[in-house]
């Protein structure tokens, strides 16, 4: 059976000690994926950004906060997994300068705000050729477009698109396209539902990179 690595939850880019940017992931899709991972036999490693929800308990978790935490809790744990399931929602920007302590409230705030490292790339791009990699791309209008632009830059095997109806609720709706381009199937549902899905696609993508 194989080890999997599981990215999840939002990360935050503090602008002072106190305040930060962050967004809405609630790390329920990851929760449901480690559940149907475990129940398959799998090992599941998870780096979770700060969330609410409970994972299993028979997967490890590795809690972080930054996107750059995520990264470098990731990276480490790569030569030992098959394959990762990236579906994080890391924060993309974070302040040039972070402020001491707390900044004072005023009229208006200009934030400089510059990339982050990109956690799935970057491990995409370390990744050896017999491990995989499935991305999550949520796009407000579900345009798959963008998705499958990215997943020509984040190097991966397979991404599922979903929109912002999955933020934070028990369901969602998904579609997943290889690295060819070509649609392989959706599925709407529970996300426990999408999750034992999604796994039976993945168990196949890892038998065609053996």
């Amino acid at each position: 059976m194989a080890h999997i690595l599981i990215t999840a939850g939002p990360t935050r880019a503090y602008l002072d000690d106190v305040r930060y940017l962050t967004n809405a992931s609630s790390g329920r899709m990851a929760a449901a994926l480690a559940r149907a991972a475990l129940a398959a036999g799998h090992r599941v490693t998870i780096v979770s950004g700060p969330v609410s929800v409970r994972y299993p308990q028979a997967a490890r978790v590795i809690p972080v906060v930054t996107t750059s935490d995520m990264l470098e809790a990731s990276l480490p744990l790569l030569p030992e997994v098959d394959g990762v399931i990236a579906t994080a929602a890391p924060c993309d920007f974070e302040p040039i300068t972070r402020a001491t302590g707390k900044l004072p409230r005023q009229d208006g705030l200009t934030l400089e705000l510059r990339p982050t490292r990109d956690v799935i790339a970057t491990l995409a791009r370390q990744a050896a050729p017999a491990q995989w990699l499935v991305a999550f791309a949520l796009e407000p209008d579900g345009n798959s477009d963008r998705a499958l632009q990215k997943i020509d830059a984040k190097r991966c095997d397979l991404i599922v698109l979903n929109d912002l109806t999955a933020l934070d609720t028990t369901t969602t709706a998904v579609t997943v396209y290889d690295r060819r381009h070509e649609r392989i199937g959706s599925k709407a549902g529970t996300k426990q539902t999408v999750a034992r899905w999604l796994l039976r696609l993945i168990d196949r993508l890892a038998v065609a990179t053996e």
